[in-house]
């Protein structure tokens, strides 16, 4: 057989497809658990119903991390992000459907929905990135990401199912950009900045669990009837009072690949809000089992060096060997 490009590969890859195979299968039914929240940890709770579409957490946002406003407007007049961007850390996004006459209703309404960093419990970001510039804090659960450890290899950009850390394309120093939960303020004593500044407690801050709690006192609430909500921080004397909306009975990020320190609520379909619906099981134990399996002993490794030995070695020419 003629050593051709692509019997080189075909021999390169059989060495390593047995185990590779093999160590697949096993792993899931072996999959690692899923991390568990740390014990300071904290959070954001979104709730859609509340929201306005003011974007005063966008701007706040923008104050407080310093990025520059975009433009996709003819007259460069309002800062007009369409989605998260190396420059846009959350932004506010529209569902509407049909009329669009009634607010937080799926036919013939519209809602409004946050989009920021989800900061997972067991975040793929971290688990996939070389160098460890993506970090999660183990007592806040914050995930953060260290421009000074970065190698720009985007990983974290592939690998996250919410499509949050974002690559900067328009300038020749470029950084991967993701919310951080305003930790920064935090170290200061501040709360992050949108929640802040939500003037009707849309987003909210505090312990995960005390969020947790919180959107299931609101779950259960019968629609229609005025109800208090606080404003900035979970149990906060803030308040302000408006009638319920009719919620989804499902808190997005509860269980959602292992659970989110950022939670949502609302009253339209998550999917149809741009949310994508995820298994309990976070993409991070799965792809770690496989990898640690395949790579246990180096057994793919030497493997995939027999293959290449061995196709070397067949088409070598001995010494004294006839041409023909």
């Amino acid at each position: 057989m003629p050593l051709t490009r692509r019997n080189f590969l075909k021999g390169a890859a059989a060495g390593s497809a047995v185990v590779a195979c093999a160590a697949t299968t096993a792993s899931e039914a072996e999959a690692r658990e899923n991390k568990t929240l740390p014990p300071k940890a904290v959070g954001l709770l979104y709730d859609s119903t509340l929201c306005i579409g003011c974007k005063a957490c966008v701007k706040a946002c923008r104050d407080a991390n310093d990025t520059s406003p975009e433009f996709n407007t003819a007259d460069p007049l309002w800062d007009t992000p369409l989605d998260l961007s190396g420059s846009t850390l959350n932004v506010i996004k529209m569902y509407a459907e049909g009329t669009s006459d009634h607010k937080d209703q799926e036919k013939d309404g519209f809602a409004f929905i946050k989009k920021s960093c989800m900061h997972c419990v067991d975040p793929s970001c971290v688990s996939v990135c070389p160098v460890t510039a993506m970090r999660k804090d183990p007592d806040t659960g914050i995930v953060s990401h260290h421009p000074d450890a970065c190698i720009g290899c985007r990983y974290c950009v592939a690998s996250c199912p919410f499509g949050v850390p974002k690559f900067e394309y328009n300038t020749p120093t470029p950084q991967i950009h993701k919310c951080q939960m305003c930790r920064h303020r935090q170290a200061e004593g501040k709360i992050p900045a949108c929640a802040e500044v939500c003037p009707t407690g849309a987003t909210l801050f505090g312990s995960v669990l005390g969020l947790r709690e919180e959107a299931a006192r609101r779950r259960s609430l019968p629609a229609g009837e005025t109800t208090t909500f606080s404003r900035k921080t979970v149990g906060s004397s803030d308040t302000h009072e408006k009638n319920t909306a009719h919620y989804l009975p499902h808190t997005y990020g509860e269980t959602e690949m292992g659970g989110t320190q950022m939670m949502l609520l609302a009253g339209v379909p998550f999917d149809k809000l741009g949310y994508p619906t995820l298994p309990e099981g976070s993409f991070a134990s799965a792809s770690e089992t496989i990898q640690h399996t395949v790579y246990k002993g180096m057994a793919a490794p030497v493997a995939v060096l027999g293959g290449l030995m061995y196709l070397a070695h067949k088409h070598t020419k001995h010494d004294g060997q006839d041409e023909d």
